[in-house]
């Protein structure tokens, strides 16, 4: 007996595929910039216009088991945690970043792992991201480092032992994780690096009060392949590597957008999440 089932009664986690909107950067001829505080006088907060498009993102969990940083930039792991408020930056300090620091270490093979911030995010609908207050999920594709900001960091936070250590391999790598679950508003959409042309990445400039940061800003291809986990459970964690080193033809860059699921119920608790940012060096 044939029973046909109708999508809209399945469970996302079931849903082989979402549509949904993601939103890129517009073709533009100047560089892209965004200032982190207030921007001067007559300028522009950003000067970044965002480009919508309806895209299919293919739900991660069927082939969880077999993608990974090197090839496809991300990873879903399991990750259990001791934390019992991700509001708290000093037991985040404490007790988290020592447990992230073990699981990229065993990830990645790496030699060390050096943690160099956070960022816990709320979803208040309506409300801008701003970094004075609490934090919005970035429904914006993006990639938080580039080929020349990546090792640009590693002077700035280790300016003793940079040369050094940029003799190795250096990668930045995020692990991101919802602090509730499971999470249905605003996941986490990440596109498989394999499929980003390099020409796809632009420069864009990220105005702090006292240096000038560089990001990916990213042109929309037809070719992007992008996934989620739907319902993500606190116990999970997402790895998203923003820069590597190697260029042999491993992921380098995974770019990567909060967005709003169609599949949400319309009472669903509205995000919250906490992001870590590391670097992590390999001797070879």
């Amino acid at each position: 007996m044939n029973v046909n089932i109708d999508s809209a009664q399945l469970q996302p986690h079931q849903l082989h595929s979402v549509e949904a909107v993601l939103n890129y950067l517009a073709p533009t001829m100047e560089r892209p910039r965004t200032y982190t505080n207030d921007p001067p006088p007559g300028e522009l907060r950003s000067t970044i216009v965002s480009e919508s498009r309806v895209l299919r993102i293919h739900n991660l969990r069927p082939a969880a088991s077999s993608v990974s940083l090197d090839r496809e930039g991300f990873a879903l792991i399991r990750h259990e945690t001791a934390v019992t408020n991700f509001w708290d930056d000093d037991e985040v300090k404490a007790v988290y970043y020592p447990e992230v620091e073990s699981a990229l270490k065993q990830a990645t093979g790496a030699d060390r792992v050096f943690i160099f911030d956070h960022t816990t995010r709320r979803r208040i609908p309506g409300a801008e991201d701003s970094r004075t207050g609490i934090r919005q999920p970035v429904p914006q594709v993006h990639v938080d480092h580039t080929a020349k900001s990546g090792p640009q960091r590693v002077r700035d936070l280790l300016s003793d032992e940079a040369e050094e250590l940029l003799k190795g391999r250096v990668q930045v790598i995020n692990l991101w994780r919802p602090i509730r679950g499971p999470l249905q508003d605003f996941p986490l959409a990440v596109c498989d690096a394999g499929s980003v042309s390099f020409e796809d990445l632009v420069p864009s400039d990220l105005i702090y009060p006292h240096r000038v940061g560089e990001i990916y800003q990213v042109h929309c291809n037809p070719a992007h392949h992008w996934y989620y986990a739907p319902e993500m459970q606190v116990e999970e964690a997402l790895l998203l590597k923003c820069f590597d080193s190697k260029t042999d033809g491993r992921a380098r860059f995974a770019p990567h957008s909060a967005f709003s699921d169609p599949t949400a119920p319309s009472d669903a608790a509205p995000r919250e999440s906490i992001e870590v940012r590391t670097l992590v060096f390999h001797r070879n």
